[in-house]
Order: structure tokens, then sequence, then C-alpha cells
């Protein structure tokens, strides 16, 4: 199995997950690789690595020990959990695999502005992928799961939201690559300036009862209501105070052409450089 972990810390630090259950031998893919660095205040990194395992039952890694920065819903020390699920799948006659997403280290708004943020979420195998806060009971968290109050979290699709909200609950006949995680902010200038810590977990769900076969014949079966695997997905959230204007194109950055829209899908050979230009701009900046 191919392991690959994000880390956003304040400097550039190698650092693993632990792992029990069906563990295996561990060999490293790719070393810690730096993607970006503002010096003094973040470093993000990669790392890949693989496990030799003896068979296809379950295990689970854990990423506990650090402290969170300073912020206002007293999140004090970090703890990220992933569940790999491996057994066969009866609707694929697979692996299971799990949710991918990627996420930057901190996201900003102004405190008077009100923000959809969509979390990127995609799933091999077609599965419905949903978001949730991390649960203390569950272990997902060191010492508290308090999610940021200034955020409302929705794992409804965005093209039937109207419908959502005249009925009342998530429609579940949203095509996989139209679901996503949706975090909303009201935006008030009462709201509390400063740094919130964000502890979420991803799952998928199969859109039809399944069965998952162990390499010693056992079963598990799965129903639509059954999560497979979760991923954890941490990161800072930070409240500036009010901007003199919401409106895209003014104080904060519009995006403009050639800038792909929001979940613009793109295909490219394996081991060949895709190039995506993106361009912003604000009247007012400084």
């Amino acid at each position: 199995v191919i392991l690959r972990f994000k880390f956003n810390l304040k400097s550039c630090l190698d650092d693993s997950f632990s792992c029990t259950g069906n563990c295996g031998n561990e060999s490293l893919v790719l070393p810690n690789t730096k993607c970006e660095e503002v010096i003094g205040v973040w470093c993000q990194s990669e790392k890949i690595t693989s496990r030799l395992l003896p068979n296809n039952s379950p295990f689970q890694l854990v990423y506990a020990g650090g402290n969170w920065i300073d912020n206002l819903n007293a999140v004090e020390s970090w703890r990220a959990v992933t569940d790999v699920e491996l057994r066969n799948r009866s609707d694929t006659n697979r692996p299971n695999s799990s949710p991918q997403t990627t996420m930057f280290p901190a996201l900003r708004v102004p405190s008077n502005c009100q923000r959809n943020i969509n979390l990127l979420a995609f799933d091999p195998d077609g599965d419905e992928v949903k978001c949730r806060y991390a649960n203390m009971s569950l272990q997902e968290c060191d010492s508290t799961c308090t999610p940021p109050p200034v955020l409302s979290l929705s794992s409804c699709a965005l093209v039937l939201q109207r419908i959502e909200e005249t009925l009342g609950f998530c429609t579940s006949f949203a095509a996989a690559s139209r679901m996503n995680c949706t975090l909303s902010f009201s935006g008030n200038s009462s709201n509390k300036t400063g740094s919130y810590a964000v502890s979420m977990v991803m799952q998928d769900f199969p859109r039809q009862a399944i069965t998952l076969t162990q390499t010693d014949k056992s079963k598990v079966w799965k129903t639509t209501s059954d999560a497979i695997s979760k991923i954890p997905i941490q990161f800072a959230f930070q409240v500036d105070p009010a901007a003199p204007s919401c409106s895209e194109g003014v104080y904060l950055p519009r995006f403009l052409v050639p800038t792909p829209e929001h979940g613009a899908h793109f295909y490219t050979p394996v081991s060949v450089a895709l190039k995506i230009n993106i361009t912003a701009a604000a009247t007012k900046s400084e």
C-alpha cells in the first residue's frame, strides 16, 4: 500500500505516523520534501511511504504529540487519525482506496465577509465523500475537539443546495464528482478576530451495500450508512479585521482568466508535468 502525507508545520521538519494493526514493513518512497515555505510562519511538506503487508486486514495511523498555534477555540495539542481499509470490495473486486484531498496550511477571511469554503474531495472508487469535525470519543483529537464557532459544516452538494435547503436534508443522488464538503463563514463585523484550529475527518461511504473480503476469506458487510475508511484534515482558520468592501476585485482578490473554474478536471500522462496558470487582482491591493 502507498501512503501519502502532507504536513503543515511552523518549520520544515520531518515527522511520521505511528501504526497499529496490520502494519507490515515500511519503506520510504519520497523523503519529506518542502512544497512551500513562509519562513517563520509555516512550512508545507509532503512525504510518501509504502508498506508491504502480510495480508489485507485494516490498520490505523496516528500523528500526535505537538502543539497547535495559539487559537481562539482552545485546542492545545494535535492528534490526526487515519483508518486504512484494504479488504477487497465486492463492487470493484479491488482493495478500497481512501478519499483524496489537499489543503492550505491556513485560510484567511475578513470578519465581515461571508464565505463558502469548498474542501476538495475525490474518491477513486466513486464512493460518497462526507466530512465531519473530529470526535473526542473516537480519539480523533487530543486535548479538545471544539470546532470553530465561526464556521458551520455541510456535506451536501453545492449544485443541490437550494433543493436541500427546502427539503431540509442532504439528497443522496448527487454524482461523486459533484459532492463537496463545505464550510460556511457568516460575515459579521462582530466576529472575534484571530486564529482558530480546524480538526476534521473525511470519510468514504459506499453508494450501495457491499462486502469487504479479507485474505482469510472472512467478510464484513457495509451499508450506505457505514464509513469504509477515514483521513484527517487539519488547518488554521484566521479571521482578519473587517474589510472596507467584500466585493471581489476591490480589497479582496478576484480570479481572472485563465484561472480554471473550481472543481475543473485536468488529465495528463504519468510523469508529464502539468502547468496550471492562475491570475488574480484587486484594485485596492497594497
